[in-house]
């Protein structure tokens, strides 16, 4: 079985695409400080393209990396893992689907075409894609966390036929670039989330099924599967140094499966599910109660409240949330009218909640506007965000 143990290290090159900006930026930005050389990614589509981009905090700048290798012209890629270890990012699995205008040009339908096994890995500091080795088992909408200097990922949906999650894990080994076979979870699930916490990889919720077998049922009567709100409500978490999975019973409490769980300074947190990307408030796990909790001073009813700029008509388009020393960045994206009522224009905005901030005394919500390397920091029609994002702390 796979190991947890050892450092990153580059992969077979595939070609050179896009570019990775100056090396340690630290013009006066979003974060200042220490945000100098982070850069943070993450995947969007404008219409049948996918757009890989890169806000760099201590520039307050964002801009487009290009596209992603091996993703045909009018398909986008869906249900896959953005993931940074060291100074890489890796792209891994995911649902390829076509892409075909609708009415008028306006819509966009999308038809599935194959679950990928595909895992690329970007070099930030060179600007470089290369092709890593592939899953051993294609899948998309999994969990996914780096451990340890690996990358696990576990759970997630194998076929376009059904809705019926895998228990399968496995872990990566960027020296070796090898995926191994991790043990099975007890449950099957997909749309679930993953996270590395206190030295532990924890796949948290999603739509999950576990087997149950009946004891007094003859040789060969196939096994019951059972799907429950206590299922679902759950968390499994792989015990690195057993090489064994524990069951965490109301790690996520809510029949809803989570949208995006990041831990920071030893505590995890929460801002939103995935029918609800941001609920209001920001949330902290408390292990020992084994309970979610507000954060205080992170209520807020509308990030958009945070930006003066924007029009009262603004709506939401996505949101993602990245961390950064003790800060969470929320990268959002706002459709506002164009110039005339026929058009609209996406308006890319970031906010940025301190998880240690002191009531009172330091502010713990900012907003600000990055730099675009679009006229009039706008962009034409609508941005689809297609992955979370992930943090990159370049060496200086």
């Amino acid at each position: 079985m796979g190991s947890l143990q050892g450092d990153v290290a580059t992969s077979p090159s595939l070609s050179s695409t896009g570019s990775s900006g100056s090396g340690n930026d630290n013009n006066a930005g979003g974060g200042g400080g220490s945000t100098g050389g982070v850069r943070i990614y993450a995947c969007f589509a404008y219409g049948g393209t996918n757009s890989f981009e890169c806000y760099e905090p201590g520039a307050n700048r964002w801009r487009r990396v290009g596209g992603i290798p091996g993703v045909p012209d009018g398909h986008v890629l869906k249900g896959f893992a953005v993931v940074a270890v060291g100074e890489s990012v890796f792209v891994i699995g995911g649902r390829l689907c076509r892409r075909d205008v609708a009415d008028g040009g306006s819509e966009y339908h999308d038809t599935d075409v194959g679950v990928r096994a595909d895992v690329l890995r970007y070099d930030v500091r060179r600007g470089e894609w290369l092709a890593c080795a592939p899953l051993l088992l294609p899948r998309f909408d999994f969990a996914c966390a780096p451990c340890r200097g690996r990358i696990c990922v576990a759970g997630g949906l194998c076929s376009l036929s059904g809705a019926r999650g895998t228990a399968a894990a496995e872990v990566y080994d960027a020296e070796e670039n090898r995926w191994s076979p991790l043990p099975d979870m007890s449950t099957m699930r997909y749309k679930c989330v993953g996270v590395t916490w206190q030295g532990g990889f924890h796949v948290v919720g999603g739509f999950a099924e576990s087997t149950t077998a009946d004891a007094s049922a003859p040789p060969g009567t196939p096994t019951m599967l059972h799907s429950s709100a206590l299922e679902r409500s759950s968390a499994e978490v792989f015990n690195c140094h057993r090489g064994v999975w524990e069951i965490i019973p109301g790690m996520w409490q809510l029949d809803v499966p989570p949208n995006q769980i990041v831990a920071v300074a030893g505590r995890l947190f929460s801002s939103g599910d995935c029918l609800n990307s941001w609920k209001g408030h920001v949330e902290v796990y408390d292990g020992e109660l084994n309970i979610w909790s507000v954060m205080d001073h992170s209520a807020l009813p509308d990030l958009s409240l945070l930006a003066s700029s924007l029009p009262p008509s603004a709506q939401q388009l996505y949101l993602t949330m990245a961390v950064v020393d003790r800060q969470l960045y929320f990268l959002a994206g706002y459709e506002v009218a164009g110039d005339d009522d026929d058009t609209y224009r996406t308006v890319s905005l970031v906010h940025s909640f301190d998880t240690s901030a002191v009531p009172g005394i330091v502010p713990a919500w900012s907003s600000f506007q990055p730099k675009m390397d679009h006229e009039h920091n706008v962009e034409d029609g609508s941005k689809e965000l297609f992955s979370q994002c992930c943090s990159v702390q370049l060496s200086s």
